[in-house]
C-alpha cells in the first residue's frame, strides 16, 4: 500500500499521482505540463498497460490531457470521474488530439521546406482520444463506488470547475485500512455559476494543491461586473476591442454570466449594444455542457435566474464563432467589441490571431482573467514584455494590459487553509503539491508551523508507505535539461509489446487449450515480422 508522486510536484501543471494497493495500480490524474518545465518527472512505476484505474479530479488538461497518451501506450483500464467531467472530457480530449495533429502537420510542412527528413508525429491521435473516452466511467457526486475488493472511492464537489471533485479513497490491505484524500484543484468561493467547495470530514493522508498558497485574492471579489464595465467603457470610448484570452471551459462561461448582467442592465453607457464574440468551437461546446448540468452543479444565484426563465450565460448580441472564416471576419469588423478566445495562456488556438491583430493597437485592451504559468506567452505579456513573436512576426505590445483582480477558479491562501482546517481531526500527513517551487515549500511550512499539521512538499519520485506512515524514498529535485515528449511510431510499437505482456499476465490460469492457442497466435505473428 504505497503512494508515489509523479507530476505537479513543486510545479503547477502536469498533475499525476500513483497508488499501489490490493494488487492494483492506480493513477490519480494524468495531465499535460504547460509553460516552463522546471523539474524532471519520474516515469510511471509500471507499464501503461498495467494500470488498472485512473481517477480524475477534473477535466482541465493539466490534469487530464495525457490520458490519450496512456491509451496509446496500452492502457485499457477504467477512468472514473464525475458525470460533468465525463461530458467535458469527451470534447476536451478530442480538441487536444486535434491540436496535437495540427501541430505535427505544421512541423512536417516546415521540415519539408527546410529539407529535414524525420517526420514529426503527434503525441497521440484522435483515435487515441476516442479510445480514452470509451473507458470513462461517470460517477455521481457523493456516491461511494467500490472499484475492487479493498478499494472504494467517492467524489465531492470542490467548486473549481463544472464537475471538479476532491476524491476520497478507502484502502484495506492485509488487515490495514487507510483513507487518502486528493483535493484536486480547490475552488474559489463566491464564484458565479458553480457551487462553493464542499468539505471532507476525515482522512489519514491528504494530498492538496497550493497554486495560490502564497497570496490572497482581492478583498472585494464580488463586483467583477463593475470592474469589467469600467474596462469596457474605457476601451470602447477609444474605439478599441477588449480581447480576453480565456480558458474555453469554466472561465469563458463565468465571463458570459457577467456580460449577460452588463448587457441586460445596459451598464456600458454609450455602448449598450456592444457585440461580444466567443471565438472557440470548444468553448461553444463547453457552454452547451454547462447548460446541460445546470441542476447538478450550479449555485443558488444561477439557479434563481434559471427559475425565472433566464439563461445565465446567454444574451442578445452574443455571437458564436465556429468556423475559421467566421474567426477571421471578427478582425475585419471595426465595431468596438469583446472577443473571448482560447487558449487562456495564449499558447495555442485562435487567441494568437486576435493578439496579432490587437496587441499593437494602443486603443485596445488585452484582459487576462486567469492564472498564467511561467514560460507562457500570457505570462510574458503580463510581466511587461514590450515585443512578442506571433507566427514568426515580431509584434509590439502597445495595447493596455489589464487583469480582472481576484477572478480565479483557484482558492487563495485563506481558501486553502479553510479547506484543510475543515477536517474534523488533523490527518497524519498533508502532502503539498501543484504549486510553484517556492510556494509549495512555503505553504507546507505554514501548515506545519502556524497550524500544527504534519506536512511535506514532495519532489517527483518521492514514495510513501501508507500502511506504516513512513517514507520509502524522499526524492531530490532534478532540474530539466531539455524536456521533450517523444512519441514516434517505434515507441507506439514498443507500447503495443508492453500491452501484449500485460495481457499475457492477466491470462494466467486460462485453460491449457486456450493458452496454447494464444501462444500459437503470438508465435505466428512473431514469425511474420522476425527479420
Amino acid at each position: 500500500m504505497k503512494l508515489k508522486f509523479i507530476g505537479a510536484d513543486h510545479e503547477v501543471t502536469g498533475s499525476c499521482h500513483y497508488i499501489e494497493a490490493c494488487g492494483k495500480h492506480i493513477l490519480v490524474d494524468y495531465g499535460m505540463e504547460q509553460g516552463v518545465d522546471v523539474f524532471e518527472n519520474v516515469p510511471l512505476p509500471v507499464a501503461e498497460s498495467m494500470i488498472d484505474y485512473v481517477l480524475l479530479t477534473h477535466a482541465h488538461v493539466d490534469h487530464s490531457g495525457l490520458l490519450p497518451l496512456l491509451y496509446s501506450r496500452g492502457f485499457r483500464g477504467q477512468i472514473f470521474m464525475t458525470e460533468a467531467s465525463a461530458d467535458l472530457c469527451s470534447i476536451m480530449l478530442r480538441d487536444c488530439a486535434h491540436i496535437q495533429m495540427q501541430e505535427a502537420e505544421w512541423k512536417n510542412r516546415k521540415a519539408k521546406r527546410s529539407g529535414e527528413v524525420e517526420p514529426s508525429t503527434p503525441i497521440y491521435t484522435m483515435e487515441d482520444a476516442d479510445g480514452t473516452i470509451r473507458l470513462m466511467v461517470p460517477c455521481r457526486y457523493d456516491d461511494i463506488v467500490e472499484l475492487t475488493e479493498g478499494i472504494k472511492i467517492r467524489f465531492t464537489d470542490i467548486g473549481h470547475l463544472l464537475g471538479s471533485a476532491s476524491i476520497e479513497i478507502w484502502l484495506t490491505e492485509n488487515g490495514v485500512s487507510k483513507k487518502v484524500v486528493f483535493s484536486g484543484d480547490i475552488g474559489n468561493k463566491n464564484q458565479p455559476l458553480i457551487r462553493d467547495p464542499q468539505y471532507t470530514a476525515e482522512a489519514d493522508y491528504v494530498v492538496m494543491e497550493s497554486t495560490y498558497g502564497d497570496r490572497l485574492h482581492a478583498k472585494d471579489r464580488t463586483d467583477y461586473a463593475g470592474e469589467l464595465v469600467s474596462i469596457l467603457k474605457d476601451t470602447f470610448d477609444k474605439g478599441g476591442n477588449v480581447v480576453i484570452p480565456s480558458f474555453a471551459v469554466g472561465r469563458t462561461q463565468e465571463l458570459l454570466y457577467f456580460l449577460r448582467k452588463i448587457k441586460t442592465e445596459r451598464l456600458v453607457q454609450g455602448h449598450e449594444n456592444f457585440p461580444a464574440y466567443v471565438d472557440s468551437p470548444l468553448a461553444v461546446e463547453a457552454t452547451g455542457i454547462f447548460q446541460k448540468n445546470i441542476y447538478n452543479c450550479f449555485d443558488e444565484d444561477a439557479m434563481e435566474l434559471v427559475k425565472q426563465g433566464i439563461n445565465p450565460i446567454s444574451f442578445p448580441g452574443l455571437k458564436l464563432s465556429i468556423t475559421s472564416e467566421e474567426s477571421k471576419d471578427i478582425n475585419f469588423d471595426e465595431t468596438p467589441k469583446v472577443i473571448l478566445s482560447a487558449s487562456g495562456m495564449c499558447e495555442a488556438g485562435r487567441i494568437r490571431h486576435h493578439l496579432k491583430h490587437n496587441l499593437w493597437r494602443p486603443e485596445c485592451t488585452i484582459l487576462f482573467v486567469g492564472y498564467q504559468a511561467i514560460g507562457t506567452l500570457g505570462r510574458a505579456i503580463i510581466d511587461g514584455k514590450k515585443e512578442v513573436k506571433l507566427f514568426g512576426e515580431p509584434i509590439e505590445v502597445r495595447a493596455k494590459i489589464a487583469q480582472l483582480a481576484g477572478m480565479s477558479g483557484h482558492a487563495d491562501k485563506n481558501g486553502l487553509l479553510e479547506w484543510i482546517n475543515g477536517f474534523e481531526k488533523k490527518p497524519e500527513m498533508v502532502f503539498v503539491v501543484h504549486g510553484e517551487d517556492s510556494v509549495t515549500t512555503a505553504f507546507a511550512g505554514c501548515l506545519k508551523h502556524e497550524y500544527g499539521f504534519s506536512s511535506y512538499a514532495p519532489y517527483s519520485g518521492t514514495e510513501f508507505d501508507l500502511a506504516t506512515g513512513q517514507f520509502i524514498y524522499e526524492a531530490e529535485p532534478v532540474a530539466v535539461k531539455k524536456h521533450i515528449i517523444v512519441s514516434n511510431i517505434f515507441n507506439r510499437l514498443m507500447a503495443a509489446g508492453q500491452r501484449l505482456l500485460a495481457v499475457i499476465k492477466k491470462n494466467e490460469g486460462l485453460a491449457n487449450k486456450d493458452m496454447a492457442k494464444f501462444a500459437d497466435q503470438i508465435n505466428a505473428l512473431a514469425d511474420k515480422w522476425d527479420r
